[in-house]
C-alpha cells in the first residue's frame, strides 16, 4: 500500500517545549531541492533522530539505528548504478563443492540468466553464490555480502569490484535481496536457504513485496524441493494455514533453461505494479484486447472488491516515474489477499493470444 505519513513525530515537537521544528525545517531547506517530491519523508527521518537524540537512547540503540542507516545510504548510492537493469537474485548453499551437479546448474543458471541481460544477486560467498557468478560475470554480477567471523568471504568474481556490497546486520541484507530483485531463484541449501524461501514467499502472500517469480531449481532426479512443495501441499495448504491459490507463488524445475525461461515469461507482457490509492495498477507492454478484457472479468471477479477490470493511461499520480509513461494500465480495486490469484492473472496477461494486434 501506498506510504501514508503520521504527524505524531510533528506533535511531539510542538507539544515538547523544544522549538526544534524550525531547526530542522531549516536544515532540509539547505540540503534538499526545494522541487523534491521526498522533501517531506526526509523532514520525518531527520525529526526521527532528532527525537532518538532527545531521549537519549542506550548506546546499543543508537549503534544499531546509526549502522542501519549508513547500510542503506550506502547501498541505495551504489545500486543506483544498475537501477534500470532487471536483477535476480539466486539463493543457495555456501558450501556445495565446485562440481558437484547442483553446483555446475548454478553456474550454467548464470550463464542463461546473463544472456537475458539479467544480473545475478547472491550473497557473494562461495558454492552456490560463486557458481551463479561464475556463469554471469562480473558486469552481470552484485554480490551482497554479511561480514561474519567464519566461512563467509566474496567470491573471486565480485571480491575486490564496485559490484560487492557488505553489511554487517543480516536484515538489512534481507531487504536489499527482495528489493532489488526481479524474480529469485532457489537452489538447495540450509538453514539460510530455507529461511530465504519461506521469508519471500511471506513477503509476497501479504502483499508486503510485489509478486516476482520464484523459481526452485534442482537437478532431474533431485528431491529437495520435491520434498519441500510436498511438504508444503500436505501440511500447509491441506491444513488451511495457507490458501491453495499461494502455491502457484513458487515454480519448481529442474534446467537452467526451464529457470530463465520462467523469468523471461513472467515479463513477457507484464512489467510491473502498484498502488494509486485504493486502485491496483499493473503496467503491461501489450494492451489486452476486448475478449480477453472479458475473459479475465470472468476469471478473476474474485481480485476485485468492487467493480471490473479497466484499461487505462498513465494517471497524474504516477508522474514520478515518467520512463513508464507509454506503457498500457490494467486497474481495479484489488482485494490485497489473494497473491496465488494475482499470479494467476499475470499468467494470463502473459499469454500472446490475449493482446491487441499490432497494426
Amino acid at each position: 500500500m501506498p506510504y501514508d505519513p503520521d504527524d505524531y513525530l510533528s506533535r511531539h515537537f510542538q507539544t515538547s517545549g523544544i522549538d526544534l521544528t524550525q531547526k530542522v525545517d531549516e536544515l532540509i531547506n539547505l540540503t534538499v531541492p526545494s522541487d523534491s517530491p521526498n522533501l517531506s519523508l526526509y523532514r520525518e527521518m531527520l525529526i526521527t533522530v532528532v527525537r532518538m537524540a532527545q531521549a537519549d537512547r542506550n548506546r546499543w540503540d543508537a549503534k544499531i539505528m546509526l549502522q542501519t542507516l549508513r547500510e542503506m545510504e550506502h547501498a541505495f548510492s551504489v545500486l543506483e548504478q544498475f537501477k534500470r537493469r532487471r536483477k535476480v537474485t539466486v539463493f543457495g548453499s555456501a558450501r556445495t563443492p565446485e562440481g558437484h551437479p547442483i553446483y555446475t546448474l548454478a553456474r550454467q543458471l548464470g550463464a542463461e540468466l546473463a544472456k537475458r541481460d539479467l544480473m545475478v544477486i547472491t550473497g557473494a560467498g562461495g558454492g552456490i553464490m560463486a557458481a551463479a557468478h561464475e556463469g554471469a560475470g562480473l558486469e552481470n554480477s552484485l554480490g551482497l555480502n554479511i561480514t561474519l567471523p567464519f566461512e563467509q568471504h566474496a567470491n573471486t568474481t565480485v571480491g575486490g569490484t564496485e559490484h560487492l556490497l557488505s553489511f554487517h546486520f543480516f536484515f538489512v541484507r534481507k531487504l536489499f535481496f527482495v528489493k532489488e530483485a526481479d524474480a529469485l531463484v532457489l537452489c538447495p541449501g540450509g538453514f539460510g536457504t530455507l529461511d530465504e524461501a519461506l521469508e519471500v514467499l511471506t513477503l509476497i502472500q501479504t502483499g508486503k513485496s510485489p509478486v516476482v517469480p520464484v523459481v526452485l531449481l534442482d537437478e532431474r532426479d533431485g528431491s529437495y524441493w520435491e520434498d519441500a512443495v510436498g511438504f508444503l501441499h500436505e501440511q500447509l495448504a491441506h491444513n488451511g494455514y495457507i490458501l491453495p491459490s499461494d502455491m502457484n507463488l513458487l515454480r519448481l524445475v529442474h534446467s537452467a533453461d526451464e529457470a530463465a525461461a520462467e523469468i523471461a515469461q513472467f515479463y513477457a507482457n507484464y512489467h510491473s505494479s502498484r498502488w494509486l490509492k485504493h486502485n491496483f495498477v499493473i503496467r503491461m507492454n501489450h494492451a489486452l484486447n476486448e475478449r480477453a478484457l472479458g475473459q479475465a472479468q470472468e476469471q478473476f471477479s474474485d481480485l476485485c472488491l468492487e467493480g471490473a477490470f479497466s484499461q487505462q493511461d498513465v494517471a497524474e499520480a504516477e508522474k514520478d516515474e515518467p520512463e513508464f509513461g507509454d506503457l498500457v494500465r490494467l486497474a481495479f480495486r484489488f482485494n490485497g489477499r489473494d497473491h496465488g490469484r494475482l499470479r494467476e492473472l499475470i499468467d494470463f496477461i502473459n499469454l500472446p493470444q490475449h493482446w491487441v494486434a499490432k497494426a
